[in-house]
């Protein structure tokens, strides 16, 4: 932890944090690589689970925001579910096809809100450590890749 930073942290608030953050990213590389190789049977057996997980996420912001963390660590829960509502209702209830070819007007705030959620979980990582912090980037290059790899 970083001895300038302005934040107080508790050390389970620390593990709570670092834990919630790197289980979404090992999530996504595991979603993507798995995607991969049945792109649309995939999606419409499994992917759910990915938005699904966006519930215990709220949990444990709501967790960190009662407990007096900094809004960046409690942020990324609320966006995540944001997110996955989202996700849910164009994949799931429309049942539109979105991605290929492009449907901006779906496309734009889906990935907006998909970074948003990478950038909440990633960012305040900096404030509890460096290593952490470029550890994160390491798993986010690798998630990328495996996202732009899974579509047609």
């Amino acid at each position: 932890m970083s001895s300038t930073s302005p934040f107080r942290f508790s050390l389970g608030m620390i593990v709570l944090y670092f834990v919630l953050a790197f289980a979404f990213q090992v999530l996504l590389i595991v979603h993507f690589a798995l995607r991969k190789w049945a792109f649309d049977r995939y999606i419409y057996q499994l992917g759910w689970i990915v938005y699904a997980l966006s519930v215990p996420a709220l949990v444990v912001s709501l967790i960190l925001l009662i407990k007096g963390q900094a809004w960046a660590f409690w942020t990324g829960g609320f966006v995540y579910l944001v997110w996955a509502a989202f996700g849910c209702w164009v994949e799931y209830v429309q049942k539109l096809k979105w991605r290929n070819p492009p449907r901006w007007p779906i496309l734009g705030p889906y990935v907006f809100l998909y970074l948003a959620t990478n950038m909440f979980y990633w960012w305040p990582l900096g404030l509890i450590s460096r290593p952490l912090w470029y550890a994160y980037a390491v798993l986010f290059v690798i998630s990328t890749a495996l996202n732009i790899m899974s579509h047609k």
